[in-house]
């Protein structure tokens, strides 16, 4: 089966991630290295229906592993879930002479992946968000860069809280997930932390800790506030007529996405940018890459898709006891 894949492409697709660049730097110069031609297919699957499809070698990654973002681009292509859409994309890449695809995203993206493996190409997808709310992983490209982006940014706005006694409320990204907040909230010393899985919408609670915090002599409260979650600006407007205290929104929002990718990102995208190389070459499609237990594992695209991924309720209720 190895003698099938000859040549192979890299996209990324869906929100951009720091470490993106390490994969796909990866996946070029371990596929010239096992004697593949490689391609690149910019902004994703809206490129690949666009073929804008290049060829690639070493020196076209080079530099590029310090470099937040996307060099390939990336974009979201609704289209793309139409079966005669997703027929079209496999036919473009038999076009194009590409046996296997390497396909650096999340949820989507998978999805999107796995259409193309039923269409006859060999695929395999990388973990690659910020939000760390792929099932099948304990690690996903790009969550270490955004967590300490939000952090650092966090301790700034606590400094200036705390010299002008305010409540501040500080919303990271997420979406659906509250990861980012839990590992910020922990952190970065907050006294409240507001995620989508765990989060009852009862403000009282959070007006009546404040009002208690600040009794006990504290000069500043704050409360990182899951995107899930979000009304940041609407919640410090009620908060402050609530307490009196003077109450401050401030919303990261982009900034989390980029920036120079930390060791860890750059590391672990560079491993599972090589596997995935390996993988196809090994004959096997329609596989994702993860991390779990301290390994790099590859797991069936339809079983990741289909697993199960919450908060750990032992680390939510550490968070809070350490918030006290």
């Amino acid at each position: 089966m190895a003698d099938k894949i000859k040549t192979i492409a890299v996209l990324t697709s869906g929100g951009d991630a720091p470490g993106m660049n390490a994969a796909i730097r990866a996946v070029v110069r371990t596929g010239l290295a096992r004697g593949l031609k490689v391609k690149g297919i910019k902004k994703g699957y809206a490129g690949l229906l666009n073929e804008e499809i290049i060829d690639m070698q070493a020196k076209d990654v080079s530099d590029i592993i310090q470099r937040g973002g996307t060099i390939l681009g990336t974009a979201r292509c609704l289209e793309f879930k139409q079966p005669e859409v997703q027929a079209r994309g496999a036919e473009i890449c038999r076009k194009h002479g590409i046996d296997g695809i390497v396909v650096i995203g999340g949820d989507g993206s998978y999805r999107g992946a796995q259409a193309l493996s039923r269409n006859g190409i060999n695929t395999i997808g990388l973990p690659g968000t910020i939000d760390l709310d792929i099932s099948c992983t304990d690690y996903t490209i790009g969550f270490d860069t955004a967590v300490n982006t939000a952090m650092d940014a966090i301790d700034k706005v606590k400094d200036t809280s705390s010299s002008h006694e305010r409540c501040s409320i500080i919303e990271v990204m997420g979406r659906g997930a509250g990861y980012i907040a839990l590992w910020c909230g922990i952190a970065n010393g907050a006294e409240d932390i507001l995620i989508p899985e765990k989060y009852d919408f009862n403000e009282q609670n959070i007006i009546n800790n404040i009002i208690d915090n600040r009794k006990k002599g504290k000069t500043h409260h704050i409360i990182i506030n899951a995107e899930g979650v979000g009304h940041s600006q609407s919640m410090a407007k009620r908060i402050e007529a609530a307490t009196g205290i003077e109450t401050r929104a401030t919303i990261l929002g982009y900034m989390q996405r980029g920036g120079n990718p930390t060791a860890t990102d750059r590391y672990y995208a560079s491993i599972m940018g090589a596997k995935a190389v390996d993988i196809l070459i090994e004959g096997k499609t329609n596989r994702v890459v993860g991390h779990q237990r301290g390994e790099f594992v590859d797991i069936d695209i339809e079983e990741a898709l289909n697993m199960d991924k919450s908060i750990d309720d032992y680390e939510f209720e550490v968070s809070k006891l350490l918030s006290v």
